[in-house]
């Protein structure tokens, strides 16, 4: 760190990503909007590298340590999102692609197109349009890479940039392509070549049992023996590290080792494991039961599906005998889609998500018009309380729900981003359970569905590939059936 300003030392010293308490540190300490901004201005000319001509490409010294340790901890002085906002988007849009040289490098492998030469000189015209393609501030991203807790920063500083996408702060192209460059220079940096496994047991260091309780989102855990139930017999947890920053876990893995495909998540986050000494013969079937990304700059890089395929090759290397692997997933977005199918339009008074005979039924326990005063009920989680209703609901609720998972696409592709993401890796979407959690957070957002996905280990690349070439989905007999009922009863 020879040559670092204070300023920039001590950030380097925080890892370079966590905020001062309080800080709202600005370049040249400038006090105005104006003043920032220029300040803004006069830090990117100096801290993004201009791009060398082509031919000295290679030979082009790198800029001083200090350009991008001054960027680094400007930014990191910037408490406020907007603030932060606003640099990023002059970044984007000042220092990107230089779209003269793209053309002008365009126009010359065109005209070497239509008038045929050695194929040298056409690869060479090539590779100076990709040179080309190269927006500026890549430079900027790749010599931050190289300092101490660069790579970290960045991907702090990506999870901001999709902040302000989220908030609207930052809109357009220019915003999409920069993302899109640090996503790929992330996905490189990421690969499964530079993990490391670790397994998280009770006799963990106690910064990594903390870490792994902060990140547990699906089913949050709740105090000391919460999660040394989650790491003890009969279960297992699993996180990545980096080699940029080991024991710090990046995507954490929790899996329940039962002898069945469990369908209720309370029997693996409340019960008891049966005693402190696990009975291999007991166990037939490992469940994931819940996937977590602690850092939320590495979106969209496939951190999950690394993780999976790591850990049931390490479960089958404990276990050889264990042949059913399946997630225990929630449905999020469920309900929500549902509310919203409760609020469309009905055709001459009746709810086209019903039967008649189901309609009466419900009309009649909710003492109301079934659209309006369902979309209540579901609202909350009491309506569980009620045996009759909760039994009024289920075969509505479960082809349904079939059909939120098989049905509704994005794009092609399942709508629901877990669904997505499993099958994806080949997963078959396998059964729909009721009332499989009955937490208030269960019922509210899926209405206490869940589902699981099941990895038949021959067959999950030819499911990959089927759905991601042709968007087809891998389902068992169970899904299919409720998605004909829903077809059957349903007037959407």
């Amino acid at each position: 760190m020879r040559g670092l300003g204070p300023v920039a030392r001590s950030l380097l010293l925080l890892r370079l990503c966590p905020r001062p308490p309080g800080a709202r540190l600005s370049y040249g300490q400038a006090t105005t909007a104006g003043a920032l901004e220029r300040a803004m201005d006069e830090l990117l000319r100096r801290a993004v590298p201009a791009t060398p001509a082509y031919e000295l490409r290679e030979k082009t010294p790198a800029p001083a340590e200090g350009q991008c340790a001054d960027f680094v901890s400007f930014y990191g002085g910037l408490g406020d999102v907007a603030e932060r906002a606003e640099l990023l988007g002059r970044l984007a849009k000042g220092f990107g692609v230089d779209h003269g040289q793209v053309a002008e490098q365009s126009a010359g492998v065109l005209q070497l197109r239509q008038h045929p030469r050695e194929p040298a000189v056409l690869l060479l015209a090539e590779d100076r349009l990709r040179y080309a393609l190269v927006p500026r501030y890549r430079g900027l991203f790749r010599n931050i890479s190289k300092l101490d807790g660069g790579v970290r920063f960045l991907v702090c500083l990506r999870a901001d940039l999709l902040q302000a996408q989220t908030l609207k702060l930052l809109e357009g192209p220019h915003l999409r392509e920069m993302d899109g460059v640090l996503k790929s220079m992330l996905t490189e940096w990421f690969s499964s070549s530079f993990l490391n496994l670790e397994r998280v047991t009770w006799h963990s260091p106690c910064e990594v049992l903390q870490k792994i309780s902060e990140s547990e989102v699906v089913h949050p855990i709740k105090n000391w023996m919460d999660i040394k139930r989650r790491v003890g017999p009969y279960r297992r947890c699993y996180y990545f590290s980096h080699c940029s920053t080991p024991e710090e876990p990046l995507v954490v893995l929790h899996v329940a080792l039962t002898p069945e495909i469990t369908s209720n998540i309370q029997a693996i986050v409340k019960d008891c494991p049966p005693s402190e000494t696990e009975d291999k013969n007991h166990i037939t079937t490992a469940i994931f039961y819940s996937i977590s990304l602690t850092q939320q700059g590495l979106q969209g890089i496939e951190l999950g599906t690394f993780l999976i395929k790591r850990v049931i090759k390490e479960l089958r290397r404990e276990f050889p005998h264990v042949a059913a692997f399946s997630s225990l997933s929630p449905i999020p977005g469920f309900t929500k889609w549902l509310l919203g199918l409760l609020s469309s339009p009905k055709e001459h008074g009746h709810s086209p998500l019903f039967t008649d005979g189901e309609a009466q039924e419900l009309a009649e326990l909710l003492g109301g018009p079934v659209g309006d005063t369902l979309k209540d009920f579901l609202s909350s989680h009491e309506w569980a309380l009620s045996e009759q209703l909760a039994r009024a609901l289920q075969a509505p609720l479960m082809r349904l729900c079939a059909w939120y998972l098989y049905g509704e696409k994005h794009r092609g592709y399942a709508l629901n981003p877990v669904a997505n993401f499993h099958l994806q890796n080949g997963a078959v979407l396998w059964r729909i359970n009721w009332m499989a959690d009955q937490s208030r957070k269960g019922l509210t957002g899926s209405c206490g569905l869940m589902v699981n996905y099941r990895y038949f280990l021959e067959e999950t690349t030819m499911n990959s590939t089927a759905y991601l070439g042709s968007k087809h989905i891998k389902a068992s007999e169970q899904v299919l059936s409720l998605v004909s009922q829903f077809q059957k009863s349903s007037k959407l």
